[in-house]
């Protein structure tokens, strides 16, 4: 008589392989798919005015607009010659290049210099500053466009790079004052205090020692600093009366008028404004996220 044991249950049975266990923060499958196709038509969303009005730029005809299906077939450039040679062009570019660059250095200095202080210094009314600053976002650009046309009559300053610059450095700073301060808050308060000890000024530690730590930061206000003088209309062709002072955006107008429209002629110049504002985010661009996240949560 032959005798078996009994093996264990857990020999006999075939081995159960371990569930799948998904780490924290890990999306499903479907999440994952769904995230992705949302960004992808979003991306599309965002692309598609850019790439028709680049489209209808390359339109011979006036009324190639209603058709651009037909705008295939007869593709030139002869629109972008035609903007460069036989219009402004380069003068409305010259304007939008001074008045943009100097809004960019005039702000970007201040909203740093009133960051920094807010940031490191604590004197009688600091906070209601911040708030005041704050407060003056809130007016929209047609409350503000009388009175500022007023100051800058009084002034002289009506028709001149200078009284366009500042008008824009008022719009640029509170904003980029606010970002500065949160970004500075983020550096330590020992970089101030060894460049005490090493014998530097206030205004000395902060051109040296804080602007440098601070690239981000500046790299977002002068973006944006730079993007609201480039392509503002409204102040531009209130505050600019000569047709020599006139920025690019304003200068699109001229190819719009009661009887005539040239829509081509304008989208080609829309594309050449988006050309330089495209060089400086490709320039700024590896700084803007950490300039646009830092300081958030103390800020």
């Amino acid at each position: 008589m032959t005798l078996t044991a009994d093996r264990p249950a857990a020999e006999t049975a075939p081995a159960e392989r371990p569930a799948k266990v998904r780490r924290r923060g890990q999306s499903s499958p479907l999440a994952t798919v769904l995230s992705h196709g949302t960004l992808i038509v979003a991306s599309l969303v965002a692309l598609f005015p850019v790439l028709y009005i680049a489209y209808i730029s390359l339109g011979p005809d006036d009324n190639d607009y209603l058709h651009p299906a037909k705008i295939f077939d007869k593709m030139t450039f002869a629109n972008y010659t035609k903007v460069m040679n036989d219009t402004g062009f380069f003068t409305w570019f010259g304007n939008s290049a001074i008045v943009a660059g100097g809004t960019t250095v005039i702000g970007v200095l201040i909203a740093a210099s009133t960051g920094y202080a807010v940031s490191r210094m604590r004197f009688p009314g600091y906070r209601q500053l911040m708030w005041t600053l704050l407060v003056t976002q809130m007016f929209p650009i047609a409350v503000l466009i009388v009175p500022m046309y007023y100051i800058l009559s009084n002034l002289g300053m009506l028709d001149s790079y200078t009284g366009l610059i500042l008008v824009y450095s008022s719009t640029t700073v509170p904003y980029c004052a606010w970002l500065l301060k949160g970004y500075f808050d983020t550096i330590p308060m020992e970089i101030d205090e060894a460049g005490r000890v090493d014998g530097l000024s206030p205004i000395g530690t902060f051109w040296r020692l804080i602007l440098p730590l601070a690239r981000p930061g500046l790299a977002v206000a002068a973006f944006y600093s730079f993007l609201t003088a480039w392509g503002e209309v409204a102040y531009a062709s209130t505050f600019m009366l000569s047709s020599d002072k006139y920025t690019l955006a304003v200068g699109l107008s001229s190819f719009v008028s009661e009887h005539d429209h040239q829509w081509q002629l304008m989208a080609a110049t829309s594309v050449l404004i988006a050309l330089p504002a495209a060089v400086v985010f490709y320039l700024v661009q590896r700084h803007l996220v950490t300039g646009l996240t830092a300081g958030a949560a103390k800020s």
